[in-house]
């Protein structure tokens, strides 16, 4: 089935998004839940389409749509972003509420969790006060089974009114069920009768009396009494956004806005402001949820919970928490290291024999010499470079960090990390987008949108690229190996860099740190907000998906945006190799001009030169490095590292020049595809400045600084 997406499920501009290409008389059903419940699972299950999902809260970032066949019809079912609530305060919920009020869905699945049913209620009857065809999904039913929870569906069923059916989605059998009771709830009649929250008298009387009013504005196409709750909140964002659904009719309905005014101003004068007013309604949800499920959920034994709770005592407790974090982030380095080697050097060999045989088909063509360099010596070369040193890398490291993030351990990292990121005055969600920075730091950029604060968006998004991406680990890896691992070999040695990897790595997050409290500080001042962070149980990943996940989601996607920019860089390095002013290349000429800045910052002007040229792929940097060294006139293929470091110390390269080389690698601008992501999230030239000088002033200073203490103490 086809599938497509938007980054918040509306177009510029706050209008919701255009279904009708998708829709060409099917039904449009929205699938609404809870983060964590196996929403996004259920949707895979229904549509085929093995959207990737993830154990962790605000995994759903996008709406996701996709088509679902039934027995007797054809639908279009929408992933809308996981949420607690329809009362919106982050982007999740307003995203959320939007498309159920007016993103013209005939009916909504609510996806809960069989493990905390009465949680989930607050969602459920806040969709229910909206739509008149509801579908409660109740999943995990496995789960609650292992954990002895017996549940009352019917009962549960008759109460609200609306049909209750219970999965396990993970298991195929769910689908057909899912599908029938889909069938049933749209030839059903609309839920006229279904349960009603009541709210305290104030409230309910203040509806009352603008319930007519709001009615004849309405004229069916909202329900009424949630609109009249909306108005007595004062929510300016879902009024502008009714009104435009409506066509106007709101504003132009001013009897019933000067009627809502009035009614706002008598609850205040009973002591019932917008903040009481808020609460009064939240606790009448909990209050209703509590007695729904009163009878519906029995614990056959107490205490399930207990194995998660003493995992969780070590994994975020305050003496272990942090250095188990960083043994199980050097544990994903050693296995990423030492799984692929021989994989690297096996493709490299075999995309190097392509490009002979490339050369010749040219040849052959007729193709004159300096076109066959440009496309075969230049593009080609260099976009097998990068495919042959990111692609094995990333394919163990990603199902890794995928496994890590479905058996729960990720929302424990943010929880680690949100007093640190607090103390910064900033949102501890930017723990969760840091850790998608380490595969890439676009996909870190783009996760920033679960962060509602603008000012706290902000600040991950600069400093994102404060955490390496897979891109930058093979310099650092290299130079590791060569400079200050020492003698060690085999295993050993793997074990030493994958250390001394992880000591580079809590660099980076401590200077991502010190970045979001200076900006916090002084052009981004405010006060850090709350946010809710469910940890979800610990589980048992599914290791086929995972693997198959996270290569065509993650591996294949990353390592195509990076073919995209190095193919045209590797055609512009060529022409730079090979184009000559005075007899010497456009490279060199490059090289001596760059070289006093390189060496203040205790490197040397091919260096600097080369991490200019590699702004389209951080892979590439090394190897520019020894292409200017060698004076060749395109990249070639490296030799063991014992080589490599002889021609860096006849280069002049000391431990020093190999540390600075590295600082600079950790902290320097980000690559073009981060910088380009930044701005399309920002929209905002000077945001994208700032993204990039963040960075790079911090790589020159931390370099220049360590080369003139290096220099003082002689060493």
């Amino acid at each position: 089935m086809g599938l497509t997406k938007s980054s918040t499920g509306r177009r510029a501009g706050g209008e919701l998004t255009d279904f009708s290409r998708l829709r060409e008389g099917r039904q449009l059903v929205a699938l609404a839940g809870n983060p964590n419940v196996g929403k996004s699972t259920v949707f895979n299950r229904l549509t085929h389409m093995n959207q990737h999902t993830g154990n962790w809260p605000g995994k759903t970032v996008t709406s996701a749509q996709g088509l679902c066949r039934t027995e007797k019809r054809e639908l279009v079912l929408v992933d809308i972003p996981g949420t607690y609530s329809l009362m919106a305060h982050s982007a999740e919920e307003e995203v959320a509420r939007d498309f159920i009020c007016f993103g013209g869905a005939e009916a909504v699945v609510v996806v809960c969790d069989a493990t905390c049913l009465e949680r989930n209620m607050n969602l459920a009857l806040q969709t229910m006060e909206i739509s008149r065809r509801v579908l409660l999904c109740v999943n995990l039913l496995d789960e609650a089974e292992k954990k002895q929870i017996r549940l009352d569906l019917p009962l549960l069923s008759r109460r609200l009114g609306v049909p209750v059916i219970g999965v396990s989605a993970r298991q195929k059998s769910s689908r057909t069920a899912l599908l029938q009771a889909l069938d049933r709830l749209l030839d059903g009649p609309e839920q006229r009768d279904s349960y009603r929250v009541r709210y305290p008298a104030p409230v309910e009387e203040a509806v009352a009396r603008l319930l007519p009013l709001a009615e004849a504005a309405v004229r069916g196409r909202l329900d009424a009494r949630f609109l009249c709750l909306r108005l007595l909140e004062g929510d300016e964002k879902l009024l502008d956004g009714a009104d435009r659904y409506l066509d106007g009719a709101l504003s132009r309905q001013g009897e019933l806005l000067l009627a809502a005014e009035k009614e706002r101003l008598a609850l205040a004068a009973r002591g019932i402001d917008r903040d009481g007013l808020e609460d009064l309604l939240v606790s009448a949800l909990v209050m209703a949820g509590e007695e729904l499920c009163h009878g519906v959920v029995r614990l056959d034994r107490e205490g399930y919970s207990l194995r998660d709770r003493r995992i969780d005592r070590v994994l975020t407790g305050r003496r272990l928490g942090y250095p188990l974090m960083a043994l199980l982030l050097a544990g994903v380095f050693y296995l990423t290291i030492a799984g692929a080697n021989l994989p690297s050097d096996l493709l490299m060999g075999a995309l190097f024999r392509l490009q002979e045989r490339l050369a010749a088909l040219m040849a052959a063509l007729g193709a004159p010499p300096w076109l066959r360099g440009v496309l075969v010596d230049g593009a080609y070369r260099v976009l097998a470079w990068v495919t042959a040193v990111m692609l094995p890398p990333m394919a163990i490291f990603f199902p890794l960090f995928t496994l890590l993030e479905d058996a729960g351990y990720l929302p424990r990292v943010a929880y680690n990390l949100d007093r640190p990121f607090q103390r910064c005055a900033a949102c501890g969600k930017q723990a969760l987008t840091m850790a998608m920075g380490f595969g890439c730091n676009a996909a870190g950029v783009v996760g920033c949108r679960i962060i509602d604060s603008e000012r706290e968006r902000l600040l991950a998004v600069l400093t994102n690229s404060f955490v390496p991406c897979n891109g930058r680990f093979p310099t650092l890896i290299a130079l590791l190996g060569m400079f200050f691992v020492g003698s060690a070999s085999g295993s050993l040695s793997t074990l030493l860099s994958a250390l001394l990897l992880t000591l580079l790595i809590l660099l980076g997050v401590g200077t991502t740190f010190a970045a979001t409290r200076l900006l916090s500080a002084t052009v981004l001042k405010g006060v850090p907000s709350s946010f809710v962070l469910e940890l979800p149980p610990y589980r048992r990943p599914q290791l086929l998906r995972v693997l198959v996940r996270s290569v065509l989601d993650r591996t294949l996607f990353v390592l195509g945006r990076a073919a995209a920019v190095a193919a045209p860089a590797g055609a512009l390095l060529w022409l730079l190799a090979n184009l000559r002013l005075g007899g010497e290349s456009l490279l060199a000429l490059a090289a001596g001009f760059l070289d006093p800045l390189g060496r203040l910052m205790g490197m040397d002007g091919a260096i600097l030169l080369a991490f200019l040229l590699g702004f389209p792929a951080n892979e590439i940097v090394f190897p520019i490095i020894i292409m200017i060294y060698t004076a060749q006139g395109s990249l070639s293929q490296l030799g063991d590292l014992a080589q490599i470091k002889a021609l860096l110390l006849g280069q002049g390269w000391t431990w020093s020049t190999a540390l600075c080389v590295m600082l600079f690698s950790l902290l320097h601008w980000p690559c073009s595809t981060t910088v380009l992501t930044v701005r399309k999230e920002t929209g905002s030239l000077k945001w994208t400045a700032a993204a990039v000088l963040l960075p790079t002033a911090a790589g020159f200073l931390a370099c220049t600084l360590t080369a003139a203490f290096t220099q003082l103490l002689g060493i």
